[in-house]
């Protein structure tokens, strides 16, 4: 598992949710759509976070969203570690787009520099030397609270907070149970991680 490729998302309605995607984020095939059902409530125990530049793409990729019929769960705000704020996509997933920027340098554009899958996991240490032992490299980390994987060849990164921590940095109740509703793709598999999510080889 040298790198992630994709990430695809069940939802009960594929085309919809490929429109959603189209128009609020543009990230062409690294994010991906499959019919999916299987019951879920409540946090599914992940996000996706995307990294760019400055306040002025945040807010231009979170207004796109919110047009194309997400809900705001965090209003974008200043911080101390910068801008940003997160929504709810109509199939379930949660967004966060974020910059480390607290002021513009320029137009707000709709590049995106990074794509990060945060998980919400059960025991930080234990899901990180599982990763490691399947030839992830670690980029940063924090004790139990938070590790991060180097993504300098993969299409999405990889970060792991506890539970608590991933819900409360996304403004959900931890509380949730069924499918993840995503399948991350990658150049092993397939597999199952230590928290129940799916891992399959990546299609071309």
């Amino acid at each position: 598992m040298a790198a992630i490729r994709s990430i695809t998302i069940e939802a009960a309605d594929p085309a919809a949710a490929n429109a959603f995607y189209d128009r609020a984020f543009g990230l062409g095939d690294t994010i991906r759509t499959q019919a999916g059902d299987a019951p879920t409530a409540g946090f599914r125990g992940c996000a996706l976070s995307l990294v760019v530049s400055q306040p002025g793409t945040v807010d231009s990729l979170i207004g796109t969203a919110v047009e194309a019929g997400a809900t705001t769960l965090k209003p974008a705000t200043k911080s101390f570690w910068g801008y940003g704020g997160v929504v709810q996509a109509p199939d379930g997933t949660i967004w966060k787009v974020a910059t480390s920027a607290k002021k513009n340098t320029g137009p707000a554009t709709r590049n995106v520099d990074d794509i990060v899958l945060l998980l919400g996991v059960g025991d930080v240490k234990e899901s990180k030397q599982f990763y490691v032992n399947h030839g992830l490299t670690v980029s940063k980390s924090f004790g139990r609270k938070y590790v991060e994987f180097d993504g300098s060849s993969s299409s999405v990164k990889l970060a792991l907070y506890g539970r608590k921590a991933a819900a409360k940095d996304v403004g959900v109740d931890p509380d949730g149970s069924g499918s993840h509703r995503i399948v991350i793709g990658t150049d092993d598999g397939p597999f199952t991680d230590p928290d129940g999510f799916a891992w399959e080889r990546a299609s071309a």
